[in-house]
C-alpha cells in the first residue's frame, strides 16, 4: 500500500512539473487510498491560485472520504481554495459543517467573503466569531477593515481600531495601513493622516495608500508633497499606480514642473514601463498643450500598447488637432470601443458635426461593439446637427438594445430633445425616465424650457425638484434666469433664501444670475446688496450690475462701477462697453458716450461689435446729435443695418428732418412708406401722449384695442415698469402698427 501511494504521489508531482493540474488532481481522486497531507495542501493552494473550482471539489471529496477526521487546517485550506474560486455557497457551507473549528477557519471565511466583495457578510462572520469563544487577531482585523474600506463602514472601522488598540495590534504595519486606508476612503483624511504618522515605519503600502487616498479626495497637491517624500527614502519603492496618480494630481494643479521630475523618477526606475504610467504622462502633457512631449513618451516601443495608442489620439483630439488625432487612430494595429470613442469625442468637443456624422457610420459600417459612451456621444451629435430624425432613430436603437436603463443614455437624450427644440418629446421621455433621474436630468429639463422662454414650465418644474433631489447650485441660477424673464421677484427671493438656509457655495456664476434676477424684476437695491457682498469682485459680476443698473434707469451708477471696476485692475470687455454706452443713452450723457467708444480700440484693445455701433446711432439719434448722427454712420466699416438705417429714419422724423429722410430713402433705398403711415396713424390715434409716464392707462388704452399683453405679465408688472418717455412713445406706436399687421403686443426691453 505504501509503496503504490508513493507511486501515485510522485505521478501526480510529474504532471504537476507539466503544468497538468487536472490530470494530476484526477489520479488522486481515482485512487482509492489517503494521501499524505502536504500532498493535499500544495493542491489546494494551487487549485485556489489557478480558480480551478473542479479540481478543489475533487481533493475535497477525496479527502473527506479517505478521512474521518481530516485536519482543520486542510479544511481552511478547501475554504479559501473555494473563495479564491468565487464559490461562496461551497464555502459557507464547508465551514458549517466542519466538526470543529479554529481561529484560522473563521479568517479564511472571513477572507473569502472579503475576496468576493460581500463586505457585509465578512463584518458578520467577524462579529460571529467573537461570539463563537475566538479571538481576533492580524488576519482577521486585516480583513475585516478591507471589507470596511470597501463599503466605507466607518463606524464600524472606528470600531475596529478600538479594538486593535486594547490587543495591542497598532505596531502591525499592516493593519495601520489598512486603518489609513478606510480611513481616507470614508472622507476622514485628518484621521488617515494621523494615524500614518503613528506608523513608526510605514512600508511601500503605507505610502502608497496615503498618497492615493489624497488624490482621491481632491487633495492634489498634498498628494505630490507626499509623493515626493517618499521617493526621498531609500527604503520605499512607489507603485506605478502611485506614479500614475501622481502625475494626473500634477495635472490637475497645473504643476508640469513637478510633472516633468516625475516623469524623470519613472524613467530612472523604469516605471515608465508601465502602461499606467506612460498613459497618464501623455495625458499630463497633452492637458497642458506639450503635444510634443506626450507624442516623445508614446514613441517609445513598449508605450505603444492600445491603452497609449488610445491616450495619443485622445490628446491631440482633446487639443483640436483632430485631422492628427485621426491619422493616428486610422494607424492603430487594434482598436476598441475607448478608441472609437476617444475620437468621436474629439470630434463634438470641436464641434465638428459632420464630420462625427461620418465617423458614426464608419463605425457602423466596422460592426463596432457600442457601449452607453458611445450612444452619449451620437445623441451629442445629433443635437449638434439639430437632426430631430436622427436623434429619435438612435432613441429607437436605445430601446432595441436596452440602453433606456442608463441614467448617462437618459440624460443625453433629454438634451438631444431640448437642443432640437422637441419640447414634446423631451417631457415624454422626462417622465418616462422618473425611476432614474437625478439632478443633471431635471437641470436639462430646466434648462431647455428657459432656452425656449417657456420660463413658467422651469418654475413649475423647480418647485417638483425640490420634492425628489437637491438641485445643483448652477440649475437653481438656470431658474433664476427664468425668474427675471417672468418679473417673478418672489420667486427669486425664495431660491436666494434656499442658497442661504441650504449653505450653498455661492460663487460667481450665482451671485450673476441673482443680480440679474433682481435688476430685471426691478429691485435694483437687492442687487446692489448681493454685488457688494460677493466680496472678490469679478468683471462678469460688473458687467452684470452695470447692464442691470440701466435697466432700472439708473445710468449714473453704471458710471461709477466702471470707474470702479477699473482702479479694480479689470481690464473692460465688449460687454462693458456695451452697459457703458447703455448708461449714457439712460443719462444722455452723449460726449461721455463718444469718449466711452473712442477708447475701446485706442485705450482696451476691444473691437467695436454690432451691438456698440447701435447703441451709438440710438444714442445721437435719441438726443438729437444729427451731424455726429450722419458722420458716425458714414464713417462704420460696414454697411449699416436695416435696424440701424430705421432708427436713423426715426431720428430725422422725430426732429422734421425731411431732406435728410429723402436722401436715406434714395442712398440706401430704404421703403419708408409703411413705416411712416402707420407711425402717422399712430400718432393721430393718441395725440399728445407720447411722453406720459405713466402706463396703467396706455395699457388699457392697448387692451381696448384688443391687444393681448403677454400672458405671464400681470398689470401690476406693467405698472412698476420704469420706462423712458421715448420708450412710452414707441410702445404706442409699435403697439398700433402690430394692432394693423395682425401681430400680437410684446414689449420687451
Amino acid at each position: 500500500m505504501g509503496a503504490n501511494v508513493k507511486t501515485l504521489t510522485n505521478k501526480i508531482f510529474t504532471h504537476l512539473k507539466l503544468n497538468s493540474l487536472s490530470k494530476a488532481v484526477s489520479i488522486l481522486f481515482e485512487s482509492p487510498v489517503p494521501f499524505d497531507y502536504p500532498l493535499y495542501a500544495s493542491l489546494f493552494n494551487l487549485c485556489a491560485s489557478k480558480r480551478a473550482i473542479v479540481e478543489t471539489r475533487k481533493l475535497e471529496s477525496h479527502l473527506l472520504t479517505f478521512n474521518q477526521t481530516p485536519p482543520i487546517f486542510l479544511l481552511n485550506r478547501a475554504i479559501e481554495a473555494y473563495g479564491k474560486c468565487g464559490c461562496m455557497d461551497d464555502a459557507r457551507e464547508l465551514f458549517d459543517e466542519m466538526p470543529q473549528r479554529d481561529g484560522g477557519s473563521w479568517n479564511a471565511l472571513i477572507s473569502a467573503y472579503a475576496h468576493n466583495g460581500f463586505a457585509e457578510e465578512a463584518l458578520g462572520v467577524f462579529l460571529d466569531m467573537k461570539k463563537d469563544g475566538f479571538s481576533w487577531n492580524e488576519i482577521s482585523f486585516a480583513g475585516v477593515l478591507g471589507c470596511c474600506g470597501s463599503i466605507s463602514e466607518v463606524d464600524f472601522a472606528k470600531g475596529v481600531h478600538g479594538v486593535v488598540v486594547k490587543y495591542g495590534f497598532c505596531g502591525n504595519v499592516i493593519i495601520a495601513s489598512s486603518i489609513v486606508d478606510v480611513y481616507g476612503k470614508g472622507g476622514l483624511l485628518s484621521d488617515a493622516r494621523r494615524m500614518f504618522d503613528e506608523i513608526r515605519n510605514p512600508n511601500e503600502v503605507s505610502w502608497n495608500v496615503i498618497v492615493r487616498r489624497h488624490y482621491d479626495v481632491g487633495e492634489e497637491r498634498m498628494a505630490v508633497v507626499l509623493f515626493f517624500e517618499m521617493i526621498r527614502r531609500s527604503d520605499v519603492m512607489p507603485l506605478s499606480f502611485t506614479v500614475a496618480n501622481c502625475l494626473r494630481a500634477c495635472s490637475k494643479i497645473s504643476a508640469v514642473n513637478e510633472g516633468m521630475q516625475v516623469h524623470g523618477f519613472a524613467v530612472k526606475t523604469n516605471l515608465v514601463e508601465s502602461s499606467v504610467v506612460s498613459g497618464s504622462l501623455i495625458d499630463m502633457y497633452a492637458k497642458h498643450g506639450d503635444l510634443d512631449s506626450a507624442h516623445s513618451v508614446f514613441n517609445v516601443p513598449h508605450a505603444r500598447d492600445l491603452m497609449n495608442w488610445t491616450s495619443i489620439v485622445t490628446a491631440y483630439a482633446s487639443n483640436g488637432r483632430t485631422e492628427e488625432a485621426r491619422k493616428l487612430f486610422d494607424e492603430m494595429p487594434e482598436r476598441n470601443v475607448v478608441s472609437w470613442n476617444a475620437m468621436l469625442a474629439g470630434y463634438t468637443r470641436c464641434y465638428k458635426w459632420d464630420d462625427a456624422l461620418e465617423f458614426v457610420h464608419l463605425a457602423s459600417k466596422n460592426k463596432v461593439e457600442i457601449d452607453h459612451v458611445t450612444i452619449m456621444l451620437i445623441l451629442s451629435t445629433c443635437a449638434g446637427l439639430l437632426d430631430i430624425e436622427l436623434g429619435k432613430q438612435v432613441h429607437g436603437f436605445v430601446y432595441r438594445h436596452r440602453f433606456d436603463s442608463d441614467l448617462f443614455v437618459g440624460n443625453a437624450l433629454l438634451n438631444m430633445y431640448g437642443k432640437c427644440g422637441d419640447l414634446r418629446s423631451c417631457r415624454a421621455w422626462f417622465y418616462q425616465m422618473s425611476h432614474l433621474r437625478d439632478a443633471v436630468s431635471w437641470n436639462s429639463i430646466l434648462t431647455t424650457h428657459a432656452r425656449h422662454k417657456r420660463s413658467e414650465e422651469a418654475m413649475a418644474a423647480i418647485w417638483k425638484m425640490l420634492e425628489e433631489t437637491p438641485p445643483h447650485k448652477h440649475t437653481l441660477a438656470t431658474v433664476l434666469a427664468a425668474c427675471a424673464n417672468i418679473f417673478a421677484l418672489e420667486a427669486a427671493k425664495q431660491i436666494h433664501g434656499f442658497f442661504i438656509r441650504h449653505n450653498y457655495d455661492i460663487d460667481i456664476v450665482v451671485n450673476g444670475a441673482l443680480i440679474d434676477a433682481y435688476s430685471k424684476c426691478r429691485c435694483l437695491n437687492y442687487a446692489l446688496v448681493v454685488f457688494e457682498a460677493t466680496g472678490s469682485q469679478d468683471l462678469i459680476l460688473y458687467n452684470s450690475m452695470i447692464l442691470g443698473c440701466c435697466h432700472n434707469g439708473r445710468g449714473d451708477i453704471g458710471f461709477e462701477l466702471f470707474e470702479m471696476l477699473k482702479s479694480e485692475g479689470l481690464k473692460p470687455d465688449n460687454v462693458t462697453f456695451q452697459g457703458v454706452l447703455l448708461a449714457a443713452i439712460c443719462e444722455g450723457r452723449v460726449e461721455l458716450g463718444r469718449r466711452y467708444f473712442d477708447s475701446m480700440v485706442s485705450e482696451y484693445g476691444v473691437i467695436p461689435r454690432l451691438e456698440h455701433y447701435e447703441s451709438m446711432i440710438e444714442l445721437y439719434g435719441r438726443y438729437g446729435f444729427m451731424g455726429e448722427l450722419e458722420k458716425f454712420v458714414k464713417e462704420m466699416p460696414f454697411e449699416p443695418t436695416a435696424a440701424m438705417l430705421n432708427r436713423v429714419f426715426d431720428a430725422c422724423r422725430d426732429y422734421r428732418l425731411d431732406e435728410d429722410i429723402l436722401k436715406l430713402k434714395n442712398e440706401y433705398g430704404l421703403d419708408c412708406s409703411k413705416s411712416s403711415d402707420i407711425r402717422e396713424v399712430a400718432k393721430t390715434k393718441w395725440p399728445g401722449r407720447f411722453r406720459r409716464p405713466g402706463l396703467k392707462d396706455l395699457a388699457m388704452e392697448l387692451v381696448g384695442l384688443n391687444m393681448k399683453k403677454p400672458k405671464h405679465v400681470c398689470m401690476s408688472n406693467w405698472e412698476a415698469r420704469v420706462l423712458s418717455e421715448n420708450q412710452v412713445e414707441y410702445a404706442c406706436i409699435d403697439a398700433y402698427a402690430s394692432y394693423k399687421i395682425g401681430h400680437k403686443l410684446l414689449i420687451q426691453d
